[in-house]
């Protein structure tokens, strides 16, 4: 049996939306197929700062900002694959079109993110248990997750935008100024109409990102299995050998999926390794 690469999410697949901490099934799936030989990436939307406590519990590797900078190993050993931020004068052209056309915006830089001073407003006072994602942020930002306020942000280079309105059409509108260049990657509007989504880099996504792991590695992408949840996991999931999603997951991606896993509070990653041959 040849090496296999396993590319997992982290929110709602290896760990509860907006934690840092996985079950402890899901830290022995890791490392019982690691013992066969099989490397782990994380292969997330989180920068590399909000990623890195989860690097501890012993990953292979990180795909993070969605794809936009690619590591094998971690800490001293680390060795960049991939790196592509926004030019500067792409990152003046979106972050200029959405203040102006009053959209909340959370710029996600290499280690940090920064957030506009009126978000952690806006979203605390519109969460509702019935609004899951608005809740992971206000999670997010509450646990201190290097999401800063704006006025600190210096120019750093930025990966990912994320954009939230109560109005779609506001989104659309800025869209128009760099819908050449990204990716416009919208939630449906919640029960209250609020918006949400992630502008992403058309030079790369997590299945161009898991085709650049598989050619540095020398593995056929037919030996790779992706798990994952929710919408920004389908290029992931539609490139992998087996794809997998999580009883949590939405819909869409269960239709796309070779494998519906137990929800990740149910020992998903366990019962699924498992079921696949992978321990």
């Amino acid at each position: 049996m040849g090496k296999k690469i396993i590319f997992l999410d982290i929110d709602g697949t290896f760990t509860e939306p907006g934690c840092n901490t996985p079950p402890d099934s899901a830290v022995e799936a890791i490392r019982k197929t690691q013992e066969r030989g099989n490397l782990v990436f994380l292969c997330t939307g989180r920068n590399q700062g909000m990623a890195a406590p989860v690097m501890e519990f012993g990953m292979d590797g990180i795909i993070a900002s969605g794809g936009g900078r690619i590591i094998s190993g971690w800490g001293e050993s680390e060795e960049v694959l991939y790196d592509c931020p926004m030019t500067e004068e792409q990152r003046v052209r979106v972050l200029t079109s959405l203040e102006k056309n009053g959209v909340y915006r959370t710029v996600e830089c290499l280690h940090d993110s920064f957030t506009d001073e009126s978000f952690k407003e806006f979203i605390a006072q519109s969460a509702t248990d019935a609004n899951s994602e608005l809740l992971r942020w206000r999670k997010q930002i509450e646990e201190n997750l290097n999401i800063l306020p704006m006025a600190e942000y210096r120019d750093q280079p930025v990966y990912k935008v994320i954009v939230m309105s109560p109005e779609k059409d506001n989104i659309l509108k800025a869209s128009r100024e760099w819908v050449d260049d990204f990716h416009l990657l919208l939630q449906e509007p919640d029960r209250y109409g609020i918006v949400n989504g992630e502008i992403v880099n058309k030079n790369f996504d997590k299945g161009q990102a898991v085709l650049r792991v598989c050619e540095y590695f020398s593995i056929p992408v037919e030996d790779t299995y992706g798990l994952g949840d929710s919408e920004n996991d389908r290029e992931m999931l539609e490139t992998v050998g087996t794809s997998v999603c999580m009883e949590n997951g939405a819909a869409s991606m269960k239709e796309i999926s070779d494998v519906i896993a137990p929800a990740v509070t149910e020992d998903g990653l366990l019962k699924s390794f498992g079921e696949l041959g992978l321990l």
